[in-house]
């Protein structure tokens, strides 16, 4: 009964003891290092460093936050480098990477213009444009997909910088943006860097695996220090006895970066047989899309397909490099596989889109950006695009707000875009007038917009001034190479005005950007028999 009687007695006072240091003056703190981990798991990475940059003032050998520290930072700078791949300046020039100069059809990059025997690869050039690397346009933007790639003609050191528009788009510096993120991010800490990586004993930190792991992350991710992880990971991978797939994948990573392909190829390789990552399958198949090699990579991402069925960035890989290739029929069955699995994917949703589009099924490519749009994107480039789908399906009420939407949601980098698509509508009611200002518009925002101006140049004939029509198509051509309209139409003009030398040029010269183009065929064919005539 005594015992009873002091354990209740105990629990009555309870209440009162609370209650009396609420009352006072006491006040309760959190422990500094639970609040900061708190943070650290909510990703308010700021609050997070702010505090473990206290605790580390105070005590500078407290591992705990030193290593908290650390895992914020890179986590504040991580990006997924698996999407990313951009190919610098030195890159592009100094490639030693052998590429075969006449490859097999269907078998580079660098030619995705050349395609298998009896392999369909859905819209001709003339009712899908391409871009300036000489592929279709896919209907979603990636890295590098509007530029040339290494080793693709005419990249030499007088046309390396130059990108759609100078000054904006032009190739990124060695290492891309990383090294630019690494400075700039450097720049903000208070008595300069985290942690002095010259001065590291990497052998030392190699023996224990958590710190190490955080420390080579901070080197990849946040110090943009390839040559000091590539070491890091070297000690470690010896030290775990060369056993441990995740130090391979990371000496994979760090030789990717550092440009040695073949190195990276073997680390990944490796990796792969202690443990199956799809992380590594990935990094492995972007290997072999840098080394040209788009076959191995697509082995590589069917080997990864059968280990691990369902997976969408395999699935999306696929289709990439389908696209890549010029195989569009082959990339829109995988990107409708990545539906079945991700239905709200907006890559695949846009590049559906985009193949309905180009194969006479506006309707269906309406509904597709209707999707897109309920779930949640609204840009210039839906609105767009959207617009143009209701022109072409006979919705004409609905184009012009479509485009109105678009244009108050444009920028300077895709105003000219919207205005070019303005003036292809105006075209296709007969309004010429409307379609001339639309293209005038378009080139006053973006001088370099090389399509607007081979219509220009049509509409310039129409009007009977043949002078301006020819300066058009010559600054077409001047400013996108890549397109065999400007070329053509110059090369007509020039043959109805009997200069026959300057028309089989511009001929030849729009077969080589599309070699099935018939019409040039059949001017170069009369131009043959006028010459023979001669």
């Amino acid at each position: 009964q005594a015992r009873a009687c002091e354990r209740a007695g105990a629990r009555a006072g309870r209440p009162q003891l609370l209650a009396s240091a609420m009352n006072g003056s006491k006040e309760t703190t959190v422990n500094p290092f639970f609040l900061a981990l708190s943070r650290f798991r909510q990703r308010r990475y700021d609050e997070c460093l702010d505090i473990c940059t206290e605790l580390l003032e105070k005590n500078a050998r407290d591992q705990a936050v030193w290593f908290l520290k650390c895992r914020a930072l890179t986590c504040k700078q991580w990006m997924d480098d698996v999407e990313i791949d951009e190919e610098g300046v030195a890159d592009l020039l100094m490639d030693e990477n052998a590429v075969a100069q006449a490859p097999r059809p269907g078998t580079s990059l660098n030619r995705p213009h050349t395609k298998l025997d009896g392999e369909s690869g859905g819209p001709s050039q003339v009712v899908r444009p391409v871009s300036a690397s000489g592929r279709p346009l896919s209907g979603f933007a990636r890295p590098g997909t509007n530029r040339p790639t290494t080793s693709s003609a005419g990249r030499d050191i007088t046309t390396a910088m130059q990108g759609n528009r100078p000054g904006t788009s032009r190739p990124l510096t060695s290492m891309g943006r990383l090294v630019r993120l690494g400075t700039a991010s450097m720049q903000h800490q208070d008595g300069g860097e985290f942690i002095r990586l010259e001065s590291l004993d990497l052998h030392k930190y190699a023996q224990r695996p958590a710190i190490a792991k955080a420390l080579c992350d901070y080197m990849l991710y946040y110090a943009r220090n390839p040559r000091k992880a590539l070491e890091l990971a070297s000690e470690a991978t010896q030290a775990a006895d060369f056993k441990d797939w995740w130090w391979k994948a990371r000496l994979g990573k760090a030789y990717y970066q550092l440009g040695l392909l073949r190195d990276a190829e073997k680390q990944f390789k490796s990796s792969l047989k202690d443990e199956e990552m799809i992380s590594t399958h990935l990094e492995l198949s972007k290997v072999y899309l840098r080394l040209d090699q788009p076959n191995a990579a697509l082995d590589q991402y069917g080997r990864a397909g059968d280990k691990f069925a369902g997976d969408t960035h395999i699935l999306l890989g696929l289709a990439r490099t389908y696209d890549m290739l010029n195989a569009l029929l082959r990339g829109v069955q995988f990107y409708k596989r990545v539906l079945q699995y991700d239905t709200v994917n907006a890559e695949a949703i846009a590049c559906l889109a985009s193949h309905h589009f180009y194969t006479d099924q506006p309707e269906l490519a309406l509904r597709f950006y209707r999707r897109l749009l309920q779930n949640g994107v609204v840009n210039a480039e839906l609105w767009n695009n959207m617009g143009l789908c209701c022109f072409y399906s006979g919705q004409y009420d609905l184009t012009l707000s479509c485009f109105e939407r678009a244009l108050m949601l444009a920028d300077d980098d895709n105003m000219a875009d919207v205005w070019y698509n303005i003036g292809q509508v105006a075209i296709g009611v007969g309004d010429l007038g409307l379609a001339y200002q639309a293209f005038k518009i378009a080139v006053s925002v973006d001088p370099n917009h090389a399509e607007s101006y081979s219509n220009l140049g049509v509409l310039e004939l129409r009007k009977g001034n043949v002078e301006q029509a020819q300066a058009h198509f010559h600054t077409a051509m001047r400013l996108g190479p890549h397109l065999f309209e400007p070329a053509f139409n110059g090369g007509l003009l020039a043959f109805k005005l009997g200069e026959f030398q300057e028309s089989f040029e511009l001929a030849t010269k729009a077969l080589e950007a599309y070699p099935d183009h018939i019409e040039s065929k059949e001017l170069i064919k009369q131009l043959k028999s006028h010459f023979s005539s001669l």
